[in-house]
C-alpha cells in the first residue's frame, strides 16, 4: 500500500559521513532530523559521540539529541514510542522526514517495530544488578535456564546485559521473556526509503582513525574526566569513553587508550555493516555520489517535495 508520507532513513557505519548528507537532505526536503543514535541522546556525551555541533543544530532542527542525563534509563522500546509520537506530529506539516543514525536496534525499532516488552521498574533493575555483582553471570545463566529455557537456548550467554534483562522481565511479570518476543513486523502509516552509505574498508578505517584524533584534539579527555564519577553506568559503556576511563583508572597509557578507541571503533563499524547487510531494502551508495542518491530518491516518488 502506497502512503502519502515518506520517511527517509539514512544509515551506515560510524565515520562514513552520514552527518553532512543528512543535513543536505533535511534542507532539501524542508525536514528536521530525527536522530537514531543511542549515545547522542546523552547531553554530556558530545565529543566522543560525534554529536551535531551547535552550528549544525542551528542549521537544521534535530530531535533526540542531548535530551538525557547519564543517569536516565532509556531503551529501544521507549525510543520507538517517543519517535512514533514525534513523527505523527511532524507528518502533519511535512510530506517527507529524515531519520539518520547508526544504532541498529533504534533503526529497527522505527522501521519494523519491536516487541511490547514491559519497562523494567527501578526496584527490579537494582535487585538484578546486585545479584549480578554478588553471584556472577554464571549463576544468572543457570537461573535463566530454569525460568526461560527457550530464551536460554538462543541468547548470547556471555552478554550479561541480555541475560539480566531477560531475568528482570521474568521476575517482574512472572512470565517468560520469550512470551513477549513475538517478532511480528509492525505496519507503519508512512513509506520508508532506506539509503545506506558505504566506503571502501581502508578509506573508512582511515576516516575513523582521523576522527578519533580530532576528538582527542577537541577535548575528549576533559569530557571523560567531567563524567568520570558515572563510570559504572551503562551510558558510559561506550567506545571512546570506556577506553579513556581505563587510562584514568591507571590501567594503560593514554596512547594505548587512543589506539584502543580506534580499534574498537573499527570493530563496531564491521558489526554495523554485518547487521545492515541483512536488510535487502537498503540501497547502498558512496557518499560522494549525491546525484545517484537523488536519482534513487526521485524514483521513489519523492520529487513532489523538492
Amino acid at each position: 500500500m502506497k502512503h502519502t508520507k515518506t520517511l527517509i532513513v539514512l544509515i551506515g557505519p560510524t565515520g562514513v559521513g552520514k552527518t553532512e548528507l543528512s543535513l543536505e537532505l533535511a534542507e532539501m526536503f524542508d525536514s528536521p532530523i530525527i536522530s537514531a543514535d543511542s549515545r547522542q541522546l546523552y547531553a554530556d556525551l558530545k565529543i566522543g559521540t560525534a554529536a551535531p555541533t551547535q552550528k549544525q543544530l542551528n542549521r537544521v532542527k534535530h530531535y533526540f539529541v542531548g535530551t538525557l542525563k547519564l543517569t536516565d534509563y532509556y531503551s529501544a522500546a521507549q525510543y520507538e514510542l517517543e519517535v512514533m509520537n514525534v513523527l505523527e506530529k511532524l507528518f502533519n506539516a511535512h510530506d517527507t522526514l529524515v531519520l539518520t543514525g547508526g544504532s541498529m536496534m533504534y533503526i529497527d525499532a522505527i522501521c519494523n517495530g519491536i516487541d511490547d516488552i514491559p519497562t523494567v521498574d527501578n526496584e527490579t533493575r537494582e535487585m538484578m544488578l546486585e545479584k549480578f555483582e554478588k553471584e556472577g553471570l554464571e549463576h544468572l545463566c543457570a537461573e535463566l535456564k530454569l525460568l526461560d529455557p527457550e530464551y536460554y537456548s538462543v541468547v548470547d550467554l556471555k552478554n550479561h546485559k541480555r541475560v539480566i534483562h531477560a531475568l528482570e522481565i521474568c521476575y517482574m511479570t512472572g512470565k517468560t521473556y520469550t512470551s513477549f518476543r513475538t517478532g511480528n513486523k509492525k505496519e507503519r502509516p508512512f513509506d520508508i526509503v532506506k539509503i545506506g552509505l558505504k566506503r571502501d574498508r581502508e578509506e573508512l578505517y582511515e576516516r575513523i582513525n582521523k576522527r578519533v584524533d580530532a576528538m582527542i584534539e577537541d577535548g575528549l579527555l576533559d569530557e571523560v574526566k567531567s563524567v568520570y564519577q558515572y563510570k559504572n553506568l551503562n551510558s558510559l559503556n561506550t567506545v571512546g569513553y570506556k577506553e579513556i576511563i581505563q587510562y584514568l583508572d591507571g590501567n594503560c597509557t593514554l596512547d594505548f587508550a587512543i589506539e584502543k578507541i580506534k580499534q574498537n571503533s573499527r570493530i563496531y563499524s564491521r558489526k554495523q555493516m554485518t547487521w545492515f547487510k541483512r536488510d535487502y531494502n537498503i540501497a547502498w551508495f558512496y557518499p560522494e555520489n549525491k546525484n545517484e542518491i537523488m536519482t534513487y530518491l526521485n524514483s521513489k516518488c519523492l520529487t513532489d517535495n523538492i
